[in-house]
């Protein structure tokens, strides 16, 4: 089964712009180092919480929306060995990749085994 990185970040709202084509241009780097698919969602329905929540989590400010993102890999060791070479790309030293559109020090994010992946 494959393999799913996720994470929740967030985005000044005047960055939506750069944050696209932030992700297109990683989407590119992914892409070749053997992720089959990156989901990137803006939040539309994302309400505080009283205990915990997605904007909670990442200290969303007000004039930030929390966004939502998945890459997914062949496996787990498709993963690791992606993420390896992504790192040694030249791609990801540019100063344009260096410069995230949002404040990483509040990105949570981590890798999943899928337990159950249905489609319609």
């Amino acid at each position: 089964m494959s393999y799913v990185d996720g994470l929740v970040a967030a985005v000044p709202n005047a960055r939506k712009d750069d944050y696209i084509a932030h992700a297109k241009a990683m989407w590119e780097i992914f892409k070749d180092h053997g992720a089959l698919s990156l989901v990137e969602c803006w939040g539309d329905d994302v309400p505080a919480g009283e205990v915990t929540s997605f904007p909670m989590a990442v200290n969303c400010a007000e004039d930030e929306t929390v966004v939502l993102s998945w890459i997914r890999w062949a496996s787990k060791e498709a993963r690791n060995t992606g993420w390896t070479r992504i790192m040694e790309d030249p791609r990801m030293q540019q100063e344009d990749m260096q410069t995230m559109p949002f404040d990483g020090k509040r990105m949570i994010f981590g890798g999943f085994a899928p337990l159950l992946d249905v489609k319609a």
